[in-house]
């Protein structure tokens, strides 16, 4: 089925109100009806077996969440809804030493501004060891490897911003506190 225009949705100044797509889609008869549009059942087999008064409710709950319109006399699906809800939402952007992580939390860049680089290497060292915590040095790199595939150069960027010391025998790591 063709989708139709927008008319029905509320907007907020952030964009497309959620909210009542949500309610739709929760309530089960709702979400029916919806089904059965979307996958292109006869118009009067539409909400067939729910009541009449049911039936309704779910109408008028799926028009005003914008996931359907009445043509003709006929359901439509709205097929513009969700894509408009999900590009008014857009997604936060990090901030702080964050913004150089992946969305998988792998270090994407080091900064070159060297107040940066030192928040991004703390934020690494506060998730990898304790404050008291001693590991191996192959431990060490397990940890590490979730930030980078080159553990060795992220270890040694760690011990030369004092973030991380070795032990004296040179085999095992600490945090500096």
């Amino acid at each position: 089925m063709a989708g139709v225009a927008e008319e029905g949705v509320e907007h907020t100044p952030e964009g497309p109100d959620w909210r009542p797509l949500v309610a739709a889609l929760a309530n089960p008869h709702a979400r029916r009806l919806w089904a059965q549009v979307v996958l292109g059942a006869d118009h009067e087999k539409v909400g067939a077996g729910m009541g009449a008064s049911r039936s309704r409710r779910a109408v008028a709950a799926l028009v005003d969440a914008g996931l359907l319109a009445e043509v003709d006399g006929r359901l439509v699906e709205r097929t513009d809804t969700l894509g408009r809800l999900l590009a008014a939402a857009g997604r936060p952007r990090p901030r702080g030493p964050e913004r150089f992580l992946t969305r998988s939390g792998e270090i994407d860049r080091y900064p070159v501004d060297a107040g940066e680089r030192r928040a991004l290497l703390e934020l690494v060292a506060r998730q990898v060891l304790e404050p008291d915590e001693v590991v191996s040095e192959a431990e060490l790199g397990e940890r590490l490897r979730r930030f980078s595939a080159d553990t060795a150069t992220l270890r040694r960027y760690l011990v030369e911003a004092e973030l991380l010391e070795r032990t004296r025998s040179g085999s095992e790591y600490a945090r500096v506190t």
